[in-house]
């Protein structure tokens, strides 16, 4: 594989790394895993792994950088997974967290409010998703934990040329939401419900 180019300074960069070696996978007709699919296979390997597992190993069987396992690493912390990393590897506990779907609607100058509402009684935000007539379910990952992150998605929102996911079923969605107890998910629901969001 001709691979010699990404040691430019330019080309380090994690993310433009991931899509090169995702570019360079396809040209040589090998198997390329979605960060979706990755992520799930980070959590299987520590998982079912007695030992720590350090991020070279990680990043050798998934076929990335170690900068874009150390991110995937970030996003299934805020996923709710107890990952521990170690001066040996990373270590995964079963997560301690419960899921619950809301189906909600808001305007787009209400979406900033939902989101905040949802992470500021505990809750992350894993995904959104719709269901449409034609396509079926379309879902998209968010791992949304803060006020920051959804800062930094609202920005992106904003900058972009593409509409949130709620327009193509005229503002009615779901999403599923994950907390350190059903106590916690109750509460989202029921501030959910004050301010009109719940369907």
């Amino acid at each position: 594989m001709r691979l010699w180019w990404l040691f430019t300074k330019e080309l380090l960069q994690p993310e433009r790394t991931e899509k090169l070696q995702r570019i360079s996978d396809q040209d040589c007709g090998e198997w390329y895993m979605s960060g979706k699919e990755r992520r799930e296979e980070i959590i299987r390997i520590i998982t079912d792994s007695a030992e720590p597992v350090s991020g070279t190993v990680l990043s050798a069987q998934c076929g990335v950088s170690r900068q874009v396992i150390v991110q995937d690493i970030a996003l299934i912390r805020a996923a709710g997974y107890d990952v521990i990393a170690t001066n040996r590897g990373y270590l995964c506990k079963t997560p301690q967290r419960v899921v619950r779907i809301f189906k909600v609607y808001h305007t787009d100058e209400q979406m900033q409010d939902e989101l905040n509402t949802i992470v500021d009684f505990g809750g992350t935000v894993l995904d959104v998703f719709v269901h449409h007539e034609v396509y079926g379910e379309l879902r998209a990952d968010l791992s949304l934990s803060s006020r920051m992150r959804v800062a930094q998605f609202m920005e992106g929102i904003h900058k972009g040329t593409s509409k949130p996911l709620k327009d193509i079923t005229s503002g009615l969605h779901f999403h599923t939401v994950s907390a350190d107890s059903e106590r916690t998910l109750d509460l989202i629901e029921r501030e959910l419900e004050q301010k009109g969001y719940l369907v």
